[in-house]
């Protein structure tokens, strides 16, 4: 019989090597994940919808009816779905990638596998609702008759800035939840805070518009703002959706950098993670 050793593997490329070999680790965490988050539940799946659609009636009401905020060329409730799918990714994927390494701290302190699997594997489990809830923007699309142009074929680009700035913020929170348990009520305030520094029921240029050229690029920096109004420019079809490039640009920057950085954040601390937690 022959002995397989199992250990932490040597430098960069064996740490790669290793999360290679736990894939599988991987795709059985997602879908365990996803099995537990929609066992015993009566409509199932759906509650993946649900929240973005609330979201939308809420703000179409709000904003719109209330506030007379404008819609970017697109009619206001898909205008605001097109902002709440990468928004509710986002968001989900903090609060779930955050907890992550404490949910699962008997693995941790028990075996080795590449901790990067955890947080990842909880980003997984997001996107599959955003995928779900993506056909509910494509009924939305074809209620209004706003029919897309060759400008979809960008939407992989932006959800692909999505997926990065959800895995960068996932590997810092994730990794910080460990040391400072601090942050289980500092999520929750980004989440929030967060949802109103991005353009979800409004365009983006409404804060070009208010607050001057200077406070539309701090506004920038938020990642989300360049993924929403991607979004919303790439289902525009024959609205002519306005989006500003440099925007998107500076967002994008801040995606790599965030994504970039977690990552070396979270290889730096993950060999303490089963003594701390």
């Amino acid at each position: 019989m022959s002995l397989i050793v199992v250990e932490a593997g040597q430098g960069e490329r064996g740490y790669w090597q290793d999360v290679w070999r736990f894939r599988e680790l991987f795709f059985f965490l997602s879908w365990r994940d996803i099995l537990v988050r929609y066992k015993q539940t009566v409509i199932g799946v759906l509650w993946a919808v649900i929240r973005p659609i609330l979201t939308t009636i809420v703000f179409t009401f709000a904003f719109r009816r209330l506030a007379n905020m404008p819609s970017d060329g697109l009619p206001y409730p898909l205008m605001v779905f097109a902002g709440t799918l990468p928004w509710t990714f986002f968001s989900a994927s903090l609060t779930e990638a955050s907890n992550s390494l404490i949910t699962n701290a008997n693995m941790l302190s028990k075996i080795y596998f590449p901790r990067l699997v955890l947080p990842a594997s909880a980003v997984i489990v997001s996107f599959v609702d955003f995928a779900i809830s993506l056909l509910i923007l494509a009924a939305l699309l074809g209620w209004y008759q706003a029919w897309p142009d060759w400008k979809l074929l960008t939407l992989p680009l932006f959800t692909l800035l999505a997926l990065g700035a959800s895995l960068g913020a996932s590997f810092w929170l994730g990794a910080l939840n460990v040391k400072y348990r601090d942050f289980r009520y500092v999520v929750p305030f980004i989440v929030q805070f967060g949802f109103y520094l991005t353009p979800v029921g409004y365009p983006s240029d409404t804060v070009r518009t208010k607050c001057g050229e200077w406070a539309f690029r701090l506004y920038a920096l938020n990642p989300m703002v360049g993924v929403v109004d991607g979004f919303r420019w790439a289902i525009g079809g024959r609205a002519q959706v306005a989006i500003d490039w440099s925007g998107v640009g500076i967002s994008a920057a801040v995606v790599l950098l965030l994504f970039v950085s977690g990552l070396r954040y979270f290889r730096a601390t993950e060999e303490t993670f089963a003594d701390i937690i």
